[in-house]
């Protein structure tokens, strides 16, 4: 299982079903972290953790337990909200480049996951979206192959050969001979 905590269930009027708050409280670090990971950017991913909240606080109705862990729910909910953000910043993005087309990007690079050696996160900043995606979910977070299709909107195994992918990128890039 990895990376993401077990929650206890908390008996409620509804039935065996965990309190919103235990279940943010218990996936906040491992949501963040899966958001670091994909964006690339701590700043960024402490914006798109607390969007994620608030849209899982809204949505915590629709929460079934028989669909799943409520982690799982949530970084389904991280990845929704993370993809929205990337288009909209697409969208903003083109229309600033028509207005200033030629001029030179300013933004400084995004922060790299943090505790990871320097030539490791420039090799998982080389990685695309979709293989960084893969890796946060399997390695950083711990989820199975299984959980990690339903979040990413994969099949198991297309998920098991994208982390395979992805780390042997890795590998050939930091793993010198």
């Amino acid at each position: 299982m990895g990376g993401l905590p077990a929650i206890a269930h908390v008996m409620t009027a509804a039935g065996s079903r965990p309190a919103f708050a235990d279940v943010a409280e218990a996936n906040l670090d491992a949501v963040h972290r899966y958001l670091v990971h994909l964006v690339g950017d701590r700043h960024l991913a402490d914006d798109l953790t607390s969007a994620t909240f608030e849209r899982a606080l809204r949505d915590w109705r629709r929460y079934d337990p028989a669909r799943g862990r409520p982690s799982v729910w949530l970084v389904e909910i991280a990845r929704r909200v993370a993809l929205d953000h990337f288009r909209k910043d697409g969208r903003r993005r083109a229309r600033e480049e028509r207005y200033a087309a030629g001029m030179p990007d300013s933004a400084p690079p995004p922060d790299g996951p943090g505790g990871l050696p320097a030539d490791m996160r420039d090799a998982i900043g080389r990685l695309t979206r979709a293989e960084r995606e893969v890796v946060a979910l399997r390695v950083v977070l711990g989820l199975d192959a299984a959980e990690a299709g339903r979040v990413a909107g994969m099949t198991p195994s297309a998920v098991g050969t994208a982390l395979h992918r992805a780390v042997g990128k890795l590998r050939a890039e930091v793993v010198r001979p």
